[in-house]
């Protein structure tokens, strides 16, 4: 879609409609009249309520729409009788990944060293690039995940952080994890590790950095040791089903619900018949759009959590004297996202049609196969940090804006749009954006499937090239 320009004349169906303001690429134009206060439809669902009576011709965004979203909410189970099944594809197309002793396949083989506090960051960061040095082409890397965390946080503030590094530390895509701690932190080496009981411990070094005459060469020791271990593993043909893939979108724009989102919704249920696991985050993103989710629960008891993670989360807002509808983010507004049910209806297109089969507290991990909801909010870098942590060997990410940031998952950036793509060749891993200029969808989807599949089988992202690498915490509680 091109701008509009005032007194510029569209046909629609026949129906030819005068522009009366200006409407840029992603922004809505209203076809007929519609009354202030009544409902406003997008992917067929409401998106808000209009502020002010529109005309045929009329921009619609944030001047003339408001939400309607307001609190928590009761939410009626669904008639389980009714959902869509997903056909099963057990010739579905697979990769060659790494597995691991307990069964669990990852699609790098990497040196992670983490931190159980902020204060050894810096010492975790230079032995990685020490270590990455020494050992170059031995393993697919060494790399610190490092943190400002770990002491004075207090009850669950500090559970949150002791349990996603306990997750960490156990990721298929590590062959080997060291971990260094300082010694008087709060989050105490061993109960982090207690957190962790089914880590493979031939492959776990810890330094505790205040009992070491060196703790740079103790760590290095230590990382000679995982690469020796690590350097012997190889890849192995492996089946749809051990494929766990991240759902996530960043610097949404008004083509996100019509490109990008729906295309990785056709991926998230090729894996979901293949009998691996699609993983959606971002519980704020998902207000307004939520009973889409809901009315595919496999069973009253998914149904259940489902609906009590959305309340939980709105809650968590409200408790902060935060409304729910505290969204989209300046750049989605400027993309032409006007409320957060439009974002939201565009962003659960990500999770495409799949069974809904369980839903995961922040920093749990997936159970088994089939669509997966989890706690953790809409931040680019603390999401696709909890998707990591919940076992997802790959993360698609969605963006009509761009980014450069990265993850510790291999993370495929997907262009809503196509100037996107190749404004920003050095970001984008794949171009959406020819949906929008009419390219079939199922050849796309076939297309992004072996971009994704090779890309499991150690074809690097654009993130990787770039040496992008984080991941972020989340602080829910207070700091003494």
């Amino acid at each position: 879609m091109q701008p509009l320009q005032v007194g510029e004349v569209i046909d629609i169906g026949g129906e030819r409609i005068v522009v009366r303001q200006s409407v840029e690429r992603g922004h809505k134009l209203a076809l007929r009249p519609i009354a202030e206060g009544a409902e406003v439809l997008k992917y067929g669902w409401p998106i808000g309520r209009t502020s002010a009576p529109i005309a045929p011709g009329d921009w619609v965004h944030s001047h003339n729409l408001k939400t309607g979203l307001e609190g928590v909410e009761a939410y009626a189970p669904p008639s389980l009788t009714a959902l869509e099944q997903i056909r099963k594809t057990p010739d579905a197309p697979g990769f060659m990944g790494y597995r691991r002793a307990n069964g669990r396949v990852g699609t790098r083989n990497e040196i992670w060293v983490l931190c159980t506090v902020g204060c050894v960051a810096r010492t975790a960061q230079k032995v990685a690039r020490l270590g990455a040095e020494r050992h170059a082409g031995k393993v697919d890397g060494v790399h610190a995940l490092t943190h400002p965390f770990g002491c004075s946080q207090l009850g669950d503030d500090l559970g949150h952080t002791r349990k996603l590094l306990a997750a960490l530390a156990g990721h298929p895509n590590a062959g080997g994890v060291l971990i260094f701690g300082l010694g008087c932190e709060s989050n105490q080496l061993d109960a982090l590790l207690a957190e962790a009981p089914g880590l493979d411990r031939s492959r776990l070094r810890t330094v505790c950095a205040q009992t070491e005459e060196d703790e740079i060469e103790a760590g290095l020791t230590a990382l000679d040791e995982l690469v020796e271990i690590a350097s012997n593993d190889r890849r192995e043909p492996c089946a749809m089903s051990d494929l766990v893939i991240g759902l996530k979108c960043g610097g949404s724009d008004g083509l996100s619900g019509l490109t990008a989102n729906p295309l990785v919704g056709m991926i998230a249920d090729r894996v979901a018949g293949g009998g691996g696991t699609p993983v959606l985050t971002e519980i704020p993103e998902i207000f307004g759009a939520e009973r889409q989710l809901m009315a595919r629960a496999a069973s009253p008891a998914v149904f259940e959590q489902a609906a009590g993670l959305v309340n939980d989360f709105k809650r968590y807002f409200l408790d902060h004297g935060e409304p729910v509808s505290e969204n989209p983010s300046p750049g989605n507004i400027a993309g032409g996202i006007t409320t957060l049910e439009e974002k939201s209806l565009g962003a659960v297109q990500k999770a495409g049609r799949s069974a809904l089969t369980q839903v995961l507290r922040y920093g749990e991990q997936v159970s088994g196969p089939g669509l997966a909801l989890l706690e953790a909010p809409g931040n680019d870098a603390v999401s696709s940090t909890a998707l990591t942590a919940a076992g997802c060997t790959i993360i698609l990410f969605t963006t009509g804006r761009g980014t450069p940031l990265g993850f510790p998952a291999p993370t495929l950036k997907i262009a809503t749009n196509s100037d996107l793509a190749l404004h920003k060749p050095r970001w984008i891993d794949f171009d959406a954006g020819v949906l929008a200029a009419g390219a079939e969808r199922e050849a796309t989807a076939d297309a992004l499937l072996d971009l994704v599949l090779s890309t499991a089988s150690g074809r690097p992202t654009r993130s990787e090239l770039n040496d992008e690498r984080e991941i972020a915490i989340w602080k829910s509680g207070v700091t003494h």
